[in-house]
């Protein structure tokens, strides 16, 4: 029975990952669930629950990708856009660390998700408006840091809701803790990132920038994607859940949008990846069954049997595989495991840091190694750009493991 578990999982998760046909990613996730529920190997009330354990995220999703929607239906990411290029004054360096900063702010204040759903829309216009010949080195600056930059704050990421569950730390002791990896992370995967692309930096940009006017509807997104902000720190200053929050305020947002402007609301639906939902319930329920397995209580007793030896050889062990993980796995479902993991074993606060920043920054190894980075690529392909999963593996395996080692290093600082 377990093996079983383990070989339709693997496939589920090679699917997604390999993403064979070029079938959407979902398909594989939750026709695997389906076969774990048919061959009776997990029971439905387990599926249930693994399904419900995702509520937070589904909510938090819908609230994002709706906001994001609406924003790119009322230009407001041309808008944007047209500001960053303008600022850049035709130079592709002053463009790139524009852009940088921005997802920066982005991910810190509104998750690695929006990151991925808002920024990768406004990056593709701004490039275009600069008439950037290789667009890509632009783009994959919102895959990077929506996942350098998620644990400056427990909002930055979903995962940290995951690993953390009803223990989440008051919010000064979480800056306290993770405030300097934190810069580390950024500032290495900038650097990181900057000479691997060096190359797409010798050209001149278009310096005569039409700005455009932002509509009213444009304005109200951007209020609405500011008050969101605004209602996501509030929610975590006090330890709410932060999937409700989110859905409302893309919700009422989309809608004051959609009545004023007096639009078709399919038009905004249609432009949703609702496929989202059904992926990460998926894997919320390969990895229910997984835990049917004794997964858990086999890695924690693994984690104990290290943290005896040695807490500092435990952390460098488990940053090497944790980032091979969630490449493999998503770090969703990773993060569900290692907080399980973590608060059966009582591990000290050490190793539960360096667990989140393994599953936060780890996942910028491989092309799903996170819903965000699966966000990013399907706003990708919606700006008719690609990337193989061999080229971002490439890349990953240098910016992702110099920033790791400086993020897990500051720890002992």
């Amino acid at each position: 029975m377990n093996i079983a578990i383990w070989i339709i999982s693997f496939l589920a998760i090679a699917g997604v990952i390999i993403r064979p046909f070029k079938i959407t990613e979902a398909i594989y996730a939750v026709t695997g669930a389906i076969l774990l529920l048919v061959f009776q190997l997990i029971k439905p009330g387990d599926g249930w629950l693994g399904v419900v354990k995702g509520l937070d995220v589904y909510l938090f999703l819908i609230g994002m990708m709706l906001l994001a929607e609406t924003a790119r239906e009322e230009k407001l990411f041309d808008w944007l856009a047209a500001h960053a290029t303008a600022m850049a004054k035709g130079s592709a360096n002053r463009l790139f660390l524009l852009i940088y900063l921005v997802g920066v702010i982005v991910t810190i204040f509104l998750s690695n998700d929006a990151t991925a759903v808002v920024l990768t829309p406004a990056v593709a216009a701004a490039v275009k408006a600069a008439k950037v010949e290789k667009p890509l080195p632009y783009l994959l600056i919102c895959a990077f840091i929506a996942n350098a930059a998620s644990f400056v704050l427990p909002i930055s990421n979903p995962a940290n809701l995951v690993i953390y569950g009803s223990h989440m730390p008051a919010l000064l002791h979480w800056l306290g803790q993770y405030g300097l990896p934190s810069v580390c992370a950024i500032v290495v995967t900038y650097l990181a990132l900057r000479f691997t692309q060096r190359s797409c930096f010798k050209t001149k940009l278009e310096t005569n920038i039409n700005i455009p006017n932002l509509s009213q509807g444009g304005k109200t997104a951007l209020i609405g994607i500011v008050a969101t902000a605004v209602v996501l720190l509030i929610a975590s200053a006090f330890s709410f859940q932060l999937g409700l929050p989110t859905a409302i305020t893309g919700i009422i947002t989309s809608g004051i949008i959609i009545i004023r402007s007096k639009k078709n609301p399919l038009v905004v639906i249609r432009g949703v990846s609702w496929t989202m939902l059904p992926l990460v319930a998926g894997l919320f329920v390969i990895v229910e069954a997984l835990n049917k397995t004794g997964l858990i209580q086999h890695l924690t007793t693994i984690l104990n049997h290290g943290i005896s030896q040695s807490i500092t050889g435990t952390v460098w062990i488990g940053a090497g595989t944790i980032a091979v993980v969630c490449s493999l796995m998503n770090n969703l479902p990773v993060g569900l495991i290692a907080g399980n993991v973590i608060n059966a074993g009582h591990a000290p606060e050490m190793v539960k840091s360096a667990v989140l920043i393994e599953v936060d920054l780890g996942p910028n190894l491989s092309i799903t190694g996170s819903l965000a980075t699966i966000l990013w690529l399907v706003a990708l392909r919606r700006e008719g750009q690609t990337i193989s999963a061999w080229a971002f593996l490439k890349l990953g395996s240098i910016v992702m493991t110099l920033a790791l080692i400086a993020a897990l290093a500051s720890l002992w600082v």
